[in-house]
């Protein structure tokens, strides 16, 4: 079984953040969530996982280069969902490849979506969900038919970024150039090449695309109101994360929930529903509400 996590993208809806870490590198409770996402999907059985990069490409290398069975696929200009998948060609088995996005949180079960492909006709299925904020893409039954909200009548739904792909699907998408994925899919469909999909229920999903959406993503994993990974915590996580190497000096007043990476805190600073980072300093008697604090000034 073969993966391909696309996190190559700028994440400028999280900037200035996203301009120090790619989006991927984001920590969820302390671990990187591109990690924790490869780590997921090779207990999900999966042994080959390509990793595209290309925005602070550096720094995912850096994290990722050690991990085995990871192919990292460096890109010196920005592909798109589309051109990404084409260049990995020369990676790929001759059998379906599963592909998500490094920047999305979700319990969508990896495995049940490759088996549930290997079971239907379609060359290509897209996990849906209801979303209303991304509701787009009609379907009638399992066909996919369009990917735009007024273009056809019947109930919408949303583009998870979880799919699974026969290689040879992506062979007519021009290489070397930047292109969408999704206007591929339009190309087929023009084509009359059916593409199916898969209906997610009772799933968590979370586009961490803004700062605010990274905030309250911690605090429903803190509140326990979406699961955690295993692999980020097996246990269930208190309100107040903290790292154990954390350095924070008594007295240190936390309000709600925060996540503590390895970092240092002053003594008397109050802290409420922030998230702070591996090297970030916090000075003595600061007050944050609703920040994130990186190692390096924004």
């Amino acid at each position: 079984m073969q993966a391909m996590i696309l996190a190559a993208g700028f994440g400028t809806r999280l900037q200035p953040y996203s301009l120090v870490k790619p989006k991927p590198l984001f920590p969820i409770l302390n671990t990187p969530l591109l990690v924790a996402t490869i780590d997921r999907l090779k207990n999900a059985g999966f042994k080959k996982i390509i990793v595209n990069c290309h925005h602070l490409r550096n720094l995912i290398v850096e994290v990722i280069d050690s991990i085995p069975g990871v192919i990292i696929q460096q890109e010196p200009m920005i592909l798109g969902t589309a051109g990404g998948l084409r260049l990995a060609l020369d990676h790929l088995d001759d059998e379906p490849l599963l592909v998500t996005n490094g920047d999305i949180y979700h319990t969508i079960d990896y495995a049940r979506v490759y088996e549930k492909h290997l079971q239907s006709e379609y060359d290509v299925t897209m996990v849906l969900h209801d979303y209303p904020r991304f509701n787009v893409v009609t379907k009638v039954g399992e066909r996919v038919l369009g990917f735009d909200a007024a273009e056809h009548q019947g109930n919408k739904w949303a583009f998870t970024g979880l799919q699974v792909i026969k290689p040879g699907v992506l062979s007519s998408i021009p290489a070397h150039k930047t292109s969408c994925i999704i206007q591929h899919y339009r190309a087929l469909i023009q084509k009359n090449i059916s593409i199916g999909s898969m209906t997610a229920h009772d799933t968590n999903w979370t586009d961490m695309g803004t700062p605010g959406d990274y905030l309250n993503l911690h605090r429903h994993l803190l509140d326990s109101t979406v699961p955690v990974w295993p692999e980020i915590c097996r246990s269930k996580p208190p309100s107040i994360y903290i790292d154990a190497r954390a350095s924070c000096d008594k007295p240190v007043y936390f309000n709600q929930w925060a996540c503590v990476g390895q970092s240092d805190v002053g003594g008397r600073a109050t802290i409420t529903r922030s998230i702070i980072w591996d090297g970030a300093f916090v000075p003595p008697k600061a007050r944050l509400s609703d920040a994130i604090v990186t190692p390096d000034p924004i």
